[in-house]
């Protein structure tokens, strides 16, 4: 029971970086084809001021799913990094170099400097979700089990390559529906329909893979597949295709407020759906939850460490996003940095 309670704690919290983190690497994503230094200049100016504020918050997801798998799921957590430690490196590697990218790119003062700091973190916001996706695709086809060793099968096959295009899509999805709203917001009108015709395109995207995947899923990952046309995990899609068809018509109405919660909706009810499509496997069809789960006292302890993190952390990060998608952060300007220097040389 306990084992079970942790891992839909975990499934909960890939959908929350899925979605969160999701919005940021489809933020990147646009940033890498809005085109020249001057053509590009406003989408990418948007970017920056959009993300500013949660970009760092988002990877606080990713840390907690890591913490879940490493205490409560040992065996898991050896095997899927015995057997896809090359894509989870690059994965860190494409985190480390994005975060980087974006927090060097704006203080640069040569345009060489950002144009190469917005190129690193322009492809990194590409490369990291797909091999994050590559990842998911290759557990759900059953490839990686306990003493799986390291080879391109278990994250080259064609149900990882399509699960990373899925994860690029998404993000791209995601980050072109928020991007109309910080347009609003931000009196950016120009690029309000810039974005509403990217979001547009990437849904169709999304459509179309998922149509791909529909045979793909059925020949590589059986186990899933099964899960995913019946029960729980059926009435997950659905659910999720209905907010997908809503994300559009509220673009389509220029409803971007609404639109934000139904496109983050759509993704965590198919991240959901993948949770249940899989139950009771950690690692289909090898492992279960209950052989992969630590003793029952790390368990109780993980439990209670979760539930004291939500209460201390899940209020502030809730006022965070309801702040930033208010319009209430704004970060700080070269006059502000300016101001404080001047102030700690009167001090």
């Amino acid at each position: 029971m306990m084992a079970d309670l942790i891992a839909w704690v975990m499934v909960l919290a890939i959908a929350a970086y899925a979605s969160a983190g999701g919005t940021d690497y489809g933020a990147g994503f646009w940033d890498l084809l809005a085109g020249g230094a001057e053509r590009g200049e406003q989408p990418r100016r948007l970017v920056d001021h959009a993300m500013a504020p949660v970009w760092e918050v988002n990877n606080v997801w990713l840390i907690f799913v890591l913490v879940i798998m490493w205490t409560g799921f040992p065996t898991m957590f050896q095997a899927v990094f015995s057997a896809m430690w090359l894509p989870l490196a690059l994965a860190a590697v494409g985190l480390v170099l994005r975060g980087a990218g974006f927090a060097l790119r704006k203080p640069s003062r040569r345009l060489a400097q950002r144009r190469i700091c917005g190129a690193v973190f322009a492809v990194s916001s590409l490369v990291t979700p797909f091999f994050l996706g590559a990842v998911l695709g290759g557990i759900a086809s059953g490839r990686v089990a306990v003493g799986t060793t390291a080879s391109a099968d278990a994250w080259a096959n064609p149900v990882s390559v399509l699960t990373g295009l899925l994860a690029i899509a998404s993000s791209a999805f995601l980050g072109a529906v928020f991007l109309c709203s910080d347009a609003r917001r931000f009196g950016a009108e120009g690029l309000i329909d810039y974005f509403r015709l990217r979001a547009l395109l990437a849904i169709g995207a999304v459509v179309v893979l998922a149509l791909i995947g529909l045979p793909v899923t059925h020949n590589g990952a059986r186990y899933v597949w099964k899960g995913l046309t019946g029960g729980l995990g059926l009435l997950l899609i659905i659910l999720a295709a209905v907010c997908g068809l809503a994300t559009v018509l509220l673009l389509v109405r220029r409803s971007f407020g609404w639109s934000r919660y139904t496109s983050v909706a759509s993704v965590a009810l198919t991240v959901g759906a993948w949770g249940f499509a899989q139950r009771p496997y950690l690692l289909p069809t090898s492992l279960t939850v209950a052989q992969a789960a630590g003793a029952a006292h790390t368990l109780r302890w993980l439990a209670l460490v979760t539930v004291i993190a939500i209460v201390l952390v899940g209020p502030a990060l809730v006022l965070l996003y309801r702040l930033d998608t208010m319009g209430e952060l704004e970060p700080l300007t070269d006059a502000d940095t300016r101001a404080a220097r001047t102030s700690g040389d009167n001090l």
